[in-house]
């Protein structure tokens, strides 16, 4: 028989279903932009597939809401217009009557205007994200692939996620751009544009874009690549995968997320894999071959490798090799050998893993800018995780010798706005200054803390210790930090608080951490400068614009 839906924003939509009565499965002529999917998080996974003509399209796991959904997800099915497509289930079946396709997402009325949807940070329309994935600039746009789970709020299903930006501020999100496959799930990796067809996939003129990800199998990991000729929009993953194999060699499954570059003075392309216990050294000729060359222990997952002038000088370099946590080594790099010399020191905390720098950036421009993602949640929204805000990483010589240098690149500046700027403070007096913005959802704050009589001071907000610095112990939010100058009894921090994260940069970025914004429900003092007698030597306040139109 046939079944007709309620109408919905105007639209009919007509399924074709068995004659049961709750469906099996059911059929969808696609002519519509999206299928939109009820989700509850009560409900219990099941695995939903798509076939077209008997061919399986795509298979997920999916919480289809039996009753009253949570939220609703949806997949851009543009790509499938004119085709009908047969969806089973083999969870709840109740939740697929409510399935229906619209040129617009459910809730797109009210999206980027949530509660809790972070104003100037990137975050996802709808479901899950965490490591970003590919950044490379191309032809005026910067990419940001991501993980990504489209269909629920939490991990699974793992996905690149895309979306591009001309300033690393404002951004369009564009369809998923890998999505698992018959060989497994797509985990983290890298992208490079390849201008000397090294790989033979160019098409006259036009370089290949690809990437090298990580596919995660059932029993172990091992390391793929797709190419694109359209800017990243379209897909076609290589048909000799996998590239490398190397469970056998390391006897370990966690072999994963291939950090891709080419080294001109080798003309070659070096690919660095986390394997086991830390970052292994490869080196191809055309992408595809890569042949072992070393191997650093000390790191876990998603590794960087790059080149940093010291001081600016571009005459005198050294290398970097960090990990997910953010930790890092400094060094010599040969194109095969990463040799440390100092470290691992560490230059940020908090909520961040998983950064990675851009590939591609103009020589022009010569800045390594690096995003993270934020491990930190999003109470009742459709989606969760966000990206922490673009920064400018730099080498600067210090007291105790080389160290990264952390700071917002400058493209966020047109977002703020100086609201108010004092000088020679109080703590209550600042604590006055401050009182207007108590109820803000989003601002920026600088400012210098002079300690006088007191060993420790800080800035809370809403009893969350935004600034807590304890110079007896030298620790700033319970991490050990010593200031450039060692009798120095100031501290200046650049803070930058959004709807459900505070970022904060020390002195120049010479260290910085990230925080979820957690107020205290029985707090009501709103910011408040602490600390015996301190004062408050400079205080700018700025507003902040939203990315979101």
């Amino acid at each position: 028989m046939k079944m007709r839906l309620k109408p919905i924003a105007g639209l009919c939509i007509l399924f074709f279903v068995s004659t049961q009565a709750i469906a099996t499965d059911i059929r969808i002529k696609i002519t519509r932009r999206y299928l939109n999917f009820p989700i509850s998080q009560s409900q219990d996974r099941g695995i939903m597939q798509f076939k077209i003509n008997g061919k399986t399209e795509r298979t997920f796991k999916i919480r289809l809401a039996a009753g009253e959904p949570e939220y609703w997800v949806f997949s851009d099915v543009s790509n499938l217009k004119g085709k009908t497509i047969t969806i089973s289930y083999d969870g709840n079946k109740a939740g697929l009557s409510k399935i229906y396709q619209d040129d617009r997402i459910a809730g797109q009325d009210s999206m980027y205007h949530e509660k809790n949807r972070p104003q100037f940070h990137f975050t996802t329309r709808r479901g899950w994200i965490n490591d970003p994935n590919g950044l490379i600039f191309f032809e005026g746009e910067y990419h940001l692939f991501y993980q990504h789970n489209p269909y629920e709020r939490e991990w699974e299903n793992m996905s690149w996620g895309h979306a591009v930006s001309k300033d690393m501020m404002h951004w369009q999100e564009l369809p998923v751009a890998l999505s698992p496959d018959t060989m497994g799930t797509m985990f983290s990796g890298s992208t490079v544009i390849d201008y000397n067809n090294t790989a033979g996939f160019n098409k006259g003129k036009t370089p290949a874009m690809i990437a090298t990800y990580t596919t995660d199998m059932k029993d172990r990991q091992v390391q793929c690549m797709a190419y694109s000729f359209d800017r990243g929009r379209t897909w076609t993953k290589y048909s000799k995968n996998p590239l490398i194999d190397s469970k056998e060699k390391w006897n370990s499954r966690d072999t994963r997320d291939p950090r891709v570059f080419w080294y001109a003075p080798g003309e070659y392309w070096v690919l660095v894999l986390n394997e086991r216990d830390g970052h292994s050294i490869y080196n191809s000729s055309n992408l595809k071959d890569w042949k072992y060359q070393s191997h650093v222990t000390g790191f876990w997952e998603c590794p960087d490798l790059f080149e940093l002038p010291v001081d600016g000088d571009k005459s005198k370099t050294k290398w970097v090799m960090y990990g997910a946590s953010g930790t890092y080594m400094i060094g010599s790099f040969d194109g095969k050998v990463f040799q440390p010399e100092s470290g691992k020191h560490y230059y940020t905390t908090g909520t961040l893993y998983a950064a990675q720098t851009f590939t591609n950036i103009p020589e022009s421009d010569g800045r390594r800018i690096q995003i993270g993602w934020a491990r930190l949640s999003h109470p009742g929204m459709p989606f969760n995780g966000m990206m922490l805000l673009p920064t400018q990483l730099q080498l600067k010589t210090t007291k105790n010798g080389l160290r990264l240098f952390n700071t917002p690149i400058k493209e966020t500046e047109p977002l703020f706005e100086k609201a108010g700027e004092w000088s020679d403070l109080k703590a209550g007096e600042a604590n006055e200054k401050l009182e207007a913005y108590n109820s803000t959802d989003r601002l920026r704050i600088r400012t210098t803390i002079k300690l006088s009589h007191s060993t420790d001071a800080g800035l809370s907000l809403f009893g969350e210790r935004l600034i807590n610095y304890d110079l007896n112990f030298n620790m700033l939010n319970g991490v050990f930090y010593s200031p450039e100058d060692m009798t120095s009894m100031e501290l200046t921090a650049d803070i930058y608080i959004d709807r459900t994260s505070v970022e904060v940069f020390i002195d120049n970025g010479a260290y910085s951490y990230s925080m979820q914004r957690s107020a205290d429900a029985k707090n009501t003092e709103g910011f408040h400068f602490w600390g015996n007698n301190i004062t408050v030597k400079h205080l700018e306040v700025f507003n902040v614009q939203t990315i979101w139109n």
